[in-house]
């Protein structure tokens, strides 16, 4: 990676309370955490993440990086902020979103776990962009893990209390991981 790798184009977004999320220095920074937004679109996404879902902090779920089928990067929170995208994990790492249906819109119903929508070219050459740039932008960051790696609860399934399924399933078996880790520096938590 060549020194003072420009930023990629990325819309800087905030959400209405993103200067109410708790502010953190970059030097915490050592995991970036790949979701998939389980939606149909970015407007969506968007609606989801403006939604207060912690009346302390008037916060709520959202990433730092949204990344849409077409590969236009939107930034929703600062890096300087903790975004709630995953439990347990915070406070060091950095959210970012891939537009994709998932199991929307049946999330946990246990007829509904397929993940069958591909990622776009567009979508994956953006997050690698996006990716290298944060390398540079935050030197403590060194790992890289889906969403799916950090958060493996099992709930009941909402169509059948007696079957459980997995919270959360993404980015799913579409995402392509060896493309992505062949093309940056970070390491996957195992």
């Amino acid at each position: 990676m060549s020194p003072d790798l420009p930023a990629p184009p990325i819309a800087f977004e905030p959400l209405p309370y993103e200067a109410r999320l708790d502010a953190r220095d970059k030097a915490q920074i050592d995991l970036a955490v790949i979701h998939c937004t389980e939606l149909p679109d970015l407007a969506m996404a968007r609606r989801f993440g403006e939604e207060v879902l912690y009346e302390g902090s008037q916060t709520g779920n959202c990433g730092h990086f949204y990344i849409d089928r077409d590969g236009s990067i939107h930034q929703y929170v600062r890096l300087e902020r903790i975004a709630h995208h995953v439990r347990g994990h915070n406070p060091r790492a950095i959210g970012i979103e891939l537009v994709n249906r998932g199991r929307y819109p049946d999330w946990l119903a246990a007829h509904h776990q397929a993940m069958d929508q591909p990622y776009t070219p567009a979508q994956v050459d953006a997050l690698i962009a996006l990716l290298r740039w944060l390398s540079e932008e935050v030197p403590s960051l060194r790992h890289i893990a889906g969403h799916e790696d950090l958060d493996t609860t099992e709930v009941p399934a909402t169509d059948d209390p007696d079957v459980m399924v997995r919270r959360k399933l993404d980015p799913g078996p579409r995402f392509p991981w060896q493309q992505v880790l062949d093309a940056i520096a970070l390491k996957r938590i195992p």
